[in-house]
């Protein structure tokens, strides 16, 4: 199975950058769909940021221009950059892939990261 492991997430002011990290055990070469979602507390769970192989990159609107998401074919790892952080931003934030194999769906998720955009 592939695992996913979450990385990059902490405290950062308004205005600031983080850049988070997930690192995927299997080649992006089989994936289909690399994605990053949040959630907020006491919020519904929502689409960040969007890679699908074949249909280029998508940005929920409130972070375009801000965020930016990106593979790393040679490390397999999915990166979100995100910069000019606002406290709306405070999330927990996963990172999500799956792969179409034969008549399979699989879908795999991280554990999540603790993004808080305070002053």
């Amino acid at each position: 199975q592939v695992q996913l492991v979450e990385s990059g997430g902490g405290l950062v002011q308004p205005g600031g950058s983080l850049r988070l990290s997930c690192a995927v055990s299997a080649s992006f070469y089989s994936m289909n769909a690399m994605r990053w979602y949040r959630q907020g507390a006491g919020k519904e769970r929502e689409l960040v940021a969007d890679s699908t192989d074949g249909r280029g990159t998508s940005y929920l609107d409130s972070v375009k221009g801000r965020f930016t998401i990106s593979r790393d074919y040679a490390k397999n790892v999915l990166y979100l950059q995100m910069n000019n952080l606002k406290p709306e931003d405070t999330a927990v934030y996963y990172c999500y892939v799956d792969q179409l194999l034969e008549s399979r769906h699989l879908v795999y998720w991280g554990r999540g990261t603790q993004v808080t955009v305070s002053s």
